[in-house]
C-alpha cells in the first residue's frame, strides 16, 4: 500500500511538471476572417506567454491579417540580408518571441496574411520555442509574375497575376505594393514545360510600350524579333534589394518548426543566426495551392549562419525560390590590426554585418585567405562589437606572432552538425544545398529536382562571400539528383573551395563520401572536387536524361589537387562512358575503375 501512494504522488508531481497554460489569441481581440489588423492583439497574446512554463498560444484558425502598424518593431542585423546603406534596419515583426522560454505557438492551420514588408516571426534570446501548424503568406508578395500569352516580332501579349499590382504611365509599366515600388527588375523565367527557372531580363519590356487591353492583360509593343519567349513562359520579377527576411531565429536554443508553411517570404528566407539546435520538420516553402503563383521565396529558403549544436531538416519541401533552398555557413572576419595583445577584425561582405560573430570563451582559427588553411588556434578572453562592422578580440594568453593583418578568423565553436533527410528541393534557379561546417554532415534520402545549378555545393571562401569553413565529415547517400544544372552548365556535386594558392599537402576539405545515390544527368557534370583529402564515390547509379541534348560528351568527374580518392563500383547505363579528369595529382592519389585523363 505504501508503494501505491508513492506511485500516486509521483504521477501527481509528474502531471504538474508537464502541465500547460493555454493562452487563446481570441481573448486578446484576435478575430479570424475579420480582415482587421490583428498586430496588437497577437503581440499581447505572445507577451502573455512569458513566465508561464509550458505555455501554449492557440490561434483560432481561418485567416488573420497583420499590418506593420501596431506590430512589434526591432532593429535587426541579419546575416546575408543587411544591405550596405544608411537606411533603417528596424523590422516589423508579426510574431515576436523575445526572452521567452518553453512556449508553443499552436497555429491550428491558421493562415497569417502579412501586409507590407514584414518578418513573419522572430525568436530572439529564447529557448525551447516551438511553432507548429501555421501558414504565412503576403497579401501582395514583393514578387511580380507575368505570363506570356502570345509572341510576335513586334508585340508580346501578357497576363499579369492578380496578386501583382501594377500601373502604366506613358506606356511604361511599373510594379508596386503596400508601401513599396520596384526600382530594379531582377527577372527569372519559369519554363512550364521543363519546370525550370532560368535567368532572364525584363529590359525588352521596359523598352517597349505597355498597353492595358483589359484588367491584368497588357500588350507590350516593341522589337521582339529576337525574343526566345514562348506562350506559357512566366517572368518572375523582383527588386533585388534585401531589406528583410521571412523568419528570424537569433541567439536562441532548442527551436522547432513543425508543419509550417511559408507561402511567400520577402528578402532572405528563414534565417537562423548564432543559435543552437534548430529543427525543421515538415516545413514547406511553396506558393499556396491554387494561388497560381510560381515563386515562394525572394531569395534563400533556409539559411543558417554561425549556428551550433544540431541543425536538422527533415521531410521538408521547397519550390519556387529565387536563390538557394538551404545554406549553412560561418563567417570569416578579416584581421585589420593586431596590437597590444588584441586584434581588430572586420565584416567584409556588404550584406553581412552589425551583429556579434564571436563571444568570450569561443575557440577561433587563424586562416590564410589564399590557401584557406588554418595557421593556428586560440581561445577568446573577450569579444566586443566596437562598431557595426568591426569587433575587438582578446585571446587568452599571448597573441600568436603570426596573427597579423590580412589573415581571416573563423569561429570554431559556432559550427553545427547538420542532417538533411527525406526532403525535396525543386524550382530554383541556383543551387540546392550549400554546406560549409567542420562538424558531421548527413544528407540522405532527398530529391533534388532540376535545380538551376549544382544540387550540392561545398565551398569555403575568404575573398567573395567570406563564408566559412572547411568540412571534415560529410556523407551524401541515397539521394536522387534529377536533371540539375540548367543555369550552371553542370549538374555535378561541386566541391569548390576558393583557395587561390594550391600547396602540396594542403587540403581544405576532408572525408567526403558520396554513396548509393541516383544521378539522372541533364548535362555532362557528375562530380567536381578540388582540394579534398579522402573522397569516396561509390555505389552510385548514373543515367542520362531524355532531355540531354544530342551530341554532348560523356559525364565527367573533374578532380583538382585531391588525394586518397576512391571511385569504384558505380553503375552507368549503356549510353554512358564516363572519364575521370585529374589535374595537379599523381596516379597514386586515385583508386578508380574508370578511364583516367591525367593533367
Amino acid at each position: 500500500m505504501k508503494n501505491y501512494f508513492i506511485l500516486l504522488f509521483l504521477l501527481f508531481v509528474g502531471a504538474r511538471g508537464y502541465s500547460q497554460t493555454v493562452i487563446k489569441a481570441t481573448d486578446f481581440g484576435v478575430k479570424k476572417n475579420s480582415f482587421e489588423n490583428a498586430a496588437d492583439g497577437i503581440q499581447n497574446a505572445v507577451n502573455a506567454c512569458k513566465g508561464k512554463k509550458g505555455a501554449v498560444l492557440e490561434l483560432p484558425g481561418g485567416r488573420i491579417d497583420i499590418w506593420p502598424e501596431g506590430s512589434a518593431r526591432r532593429e535587426l542585423y541579419i546575416s546575408n540580408s543587411t544591405e550596405d546603406d544608411t537606411l533603417s534596419k528596424v523590422k516589423n515583426i508579426a510574431f515576436l518571441f523575445e526572452d521567452n522560454s518553453d512556449v508553443t505557438l499552436e497555429g491550428n492551420n491558421t493562415l497569417i496574411v502579412l501586409h507590407g514588408k514584414m518578418v513573419s516571426f522572430a525568436i530572439l534570446n529564447s529557448k525551447n520555442v516551438k511553432i507548429q501548424n501555421i501558414r504565412f503568406d503576403y497579401e501582395r508578395p514583393t514578387m511580380s509574375e507575368v505570363t506570356v500569352m502570345s509572341v510576335s516580332p513586334n508585340a508580346i501579349e501578357t497576363t499579369i497575376h492578380a496578386d501583382s499590382k501594377y500601373s502604366i504611365d506613358s506606356g511604361r509599366i511599373s510594379f508596386y505594393g503596400e508601401g513599396w515600388k520596384t526600382k530594379s527588375f531582377h527577372t527569372i523565367l519559369f519554363n512550364p514545360v521543363k519546370e525550370s527557372l532560368n535567368y532572364s531580363s525584363f529590359s525588352p519590356f521596359l523598352e517597349s510600350k505597355a498597353v492595358e487591353t483589359a484588367p491584368y492583360n497588357v500588350r507590350f509593343e516593341g522589337d521582339f524579333s529576337k525574343s526566345s519567349l514562348k506562350k506559357g513562359d512566366v517572368l518572375t520579377i523582383r527588386d533585388p534589394y534585401r531589406d528583410n527576411c521571412g523568419g528570424f531565429i537569433s541567439r536562441s536554443k532548442d527551436i522547432k518548426l513543425e508543419d509550417v508553411k511559408m507561402h511567400f517570404m520577402h528578402g532572405l528566407g528563414i534565417v537562423s543566426q548564432f543559435s543552437e539546435n534548430i529543427s525543421l520538420f515538415k516545413v514547406i516553402v511553396a506558393p499556396r495551392e491554387n494561388s497560381g503563383r510560381i515563386i515562394s521565396s525572394f531569395a534563400d529558403c533556409f539559411h543558417f549562419s554561425g549556428c551550433k549544436g544540431l541543425v536538422k531538416v527533415d521531410s521538408c519541401f521547397t519550390s519556387g525560390s529565387h536563390d538557394d533552398p538551404m545554406n549553412v555557413h560561418g563567417t570569416h572576419l578579416q584581421i585589420m590590426t593586431a596590437d597590444a595583445g588584441k586584434i581588430k577584425v572586420r565584416f567584409m561582405h556588404h550584406q553581412t554585418y552589425g551583429f556579434k560573430a564571436f563571444f568570450a570563451g569561443d575557440s577561433i582559427a587563424f586562416v590564410n585567405p589564399k590557401t584557406l588553411m588554418p595557421i593556428g588556434t586560440a581561445k577568446l578572453k573577450t569579444a566586443k562589437l566596437i562598431n557595426k562592422r568591426e569587433m575587438e578580440l582578446e585571446v587568452e594568453g599571448s597573441l600568436p606572432s603570426f596573427a597579423q593583418a590580412g589573415l581571416v578568423i573563423e569561429n570554431l565553436t559556432w559550427t553545427p552538425e547538420v542532417i538533411v533527410r527525406n526532403s525535396r528541393f525543386e524550382r530554383t534557379n541556383t543551387r540546392g544545398l550549400l554546406l560549409t561546417t567542420r562538424r558531421k554532415v548527413l544528407i540522405e534520402n532527398n530529391v533534388f529536382y532540376r535545380t538551376g545549378m549544382y544540387p550540392i555545393l561545398i565551398a569555403d571562401d575568404a575573398s567573395s562571400w567570406f563564408e566559412s569553413g572547411a568540412v571534415r565529415d560529410v556523407l551524401i547517400r541515397n539521394n536522387t539528383f534529377q536533371e540539375c544544372g540548367f543555369n550552371s552548365g553542370s549538374g555535378a556535386i561541386n566541391i569548390a573551395p576558393e583557395n587561390h594558392e594550391l600547396k602540396e599537402g594542403d587540403m581544405v576539405h576532408r572525408n567526403i563520401r558520396i554513396m548509393g545515390n541516383i544521378f539522372i544527368l541533364h548535362n555532362d557534370g557528375l562530380l567536381n572536387a578540388r582540394s579534398v583529402d579522402g573522397l569516396v564515390f561509390t555505389g552510385n547509379k548514373i543515367t542520362r536524361s531524355s532531355l540531354l541534348p544530342t551530341g554532348t560528351s560523356n559525364p565527367s568527374i573533374n578532380l583538382t589537387a585531391c588525394k586518397n580518392v576512391f571511385i569504384k563500383k558505380n553503375k552507368f547505363d549503356s549510353n554512358t562512358l564516363p572519364i575521370v579528369k585529374a589535374n595537379t595529382m599523381a596516379k597514386k592519389d586515385i583508386k578508380v575503375d574508370l578511364n583516367i585523363e591525367m593533367k
